[in-house]
């Protein structure tokens, strides 16, 4: 089975960049694949299209050597398995809370005897290749998103659990589940949150990654030890070039 490169370098301690699809065009993922990152996630939560849509952007991230991964909607075991089987090499799962949100999460996404995920990968194997079904469960990475204040209290329980690969800090949701603005990351209780999950993943040799919206916050980041950062956008990397090229021509 192909390799998946994020399990490289988190073995090597190296970071990984991960681009961001939000705009759900094939040609501007491609483009984005191309330009470096280790990593691009096609984002189902809040990306303005469908499963459908999906399916055509992870052929595009697969052209590249960018590793496919993929936010889902939502805790679903029928939307997991179909991301899976339509190449995602990795899940994003947004608002894992619990323990239990945690264990539904990789149940999805393994097959028996480690999970109940349906076996029907049709481009999963076209991807991945012939001996997908025997290595898909160690090379596929799952990683439980913490975006709440009730997700932080329980890190150390979701964290725990087997198979779980790690967790996916959503510093804007954890920032206004604690009161704040969504963009206040460098508020004492948003960075001591993300250190002390840093701290608790090292600990539990779990997996950490991060959204970050500016590039001021993604170099804080590295400085903190994120195994890896998503530094953008599409439509934020688009929107700032967009706006630092008209400001320099004004």
């Amino acid at each position: 089975m192909r390799e998946n490169r994020l399990r490289t370098l988190f073995a090597d301690k190296k970071l990984a960049l991960n681009g961001w699809v939000s705009m759900g065009n094939s040609l501007l993922a491609e483009v984005l694949s191309h330009s470096g990152y280790d990593a691009v996630t096609v984002d189902l939560q809040h990306g303005l299209f469908s499963i459908e849509a999906a399916v055509s952007i992870l052929q595009a991230i697969s052209t590249t050597g960018a590793v496919p991964l993929a936010r889902c909607s939502e805790n679903s075991l029928g939307e997991i398995n179909k991301l899976l089987d339509a190449g995602a090499y990795g899940i994003i799962c947004p608002l894992v809370n619990t323990r239990e949100d945690a264990e539904q999460f990789v149940r999805a996404c393994h097959y028996s005897p480690r999970g109940g995920r349906s076996y029907g990968p049709a481009r999963g194997v076209l991807y991945g290749g012939a001996d997908y079904f025997t290595h898909a469960n160690r090379t596929v990475l799952t990683l439980a998103m913490i975006e709440t204040k009730l997700g932080l209290a329980n890190a150390e329980a979701i964290m725990s659990v087997p198979d779980l690969d790690g967790i996916f800090i959503g510093p804007a949701d954890l920032a206004i589940d604690m009161g704040l603005a969504p963009d206040n990351w460098k508020d004492k209780q948003v960075t001591d949150a993300i250190q002390s999950l840093v701290a608790l993943g090292a600990q539990l040799g779990k997996y950490i990654g991060i959204f970050a919206g500016t590039v001021e916050m993604a170099q804080r980041m590295k400085e903190y030890g994120l195994d890896m950062v998503a530094p953008g956008t599409d439509i934020q990397l688009l929107r700032a070039e967009a706006q630092a090229r008209i400001a320099a021509l004004r």
